[in-house]
């Protein structure tokens, strides 16, 4: 793959920038932990808070917890490091910025109460 003039890697006929690829990264972790209804929003082009939402479901503050933590770790393993965390202490909304993507962590009744998907219902969704 080459890069673009736009910072995204050119590939299978479209442009995946390094947002998108960090954003599928953290799928990818999430998904190892068991997380469900998981999915990226791509917010550019909307908002100048970030490039992608990435939003999760765990079962379970333990889970939750877990799936942070691995998140962190796997991502400070390939170099990337979060320029805000919060939640980790009630673990009900977990947040992990890092700055083009932003992971948002939900027990099943906050997800439900916060439904970022219909405040940000004009974002395609990239992953599903």
């Amino acid at each position: 793959m080459s890069s673009s003039r736009d910072g995204g890697m050119v590939g299978q006929g479209r442009d995946v920038t390094v947002g998108e690829l960090l954003a599928r990264r953290v799928v990818e972790l999430s998904l190892e932990k068991k997380c469900e209804g998981v999915k990226i929003l791509d917010l550019r082009g909307l908002t100048s808070i970030t490039d992608y939402f990435v939003i999760i479901t765990a079962d379970s503050e333990r889970k939750a917890k877990a799936v942070a933590e691995h998140v962190i770790d796997e991502l400070k393993a390939d170099g990337e490091r979060p320029i805000h965390v919060e939640g980790m202490e009630s673990m009900h909304w977990i947040l992990l910025d890092y700055f083009d993507v932003v992971v948002h962590i939900f027990m099943p009744e906050e997800r439900r109460f916060y439904d970022l998907e219909s405040l940000w219902s004009d974002a395609p969704v990239v992953f599903t």
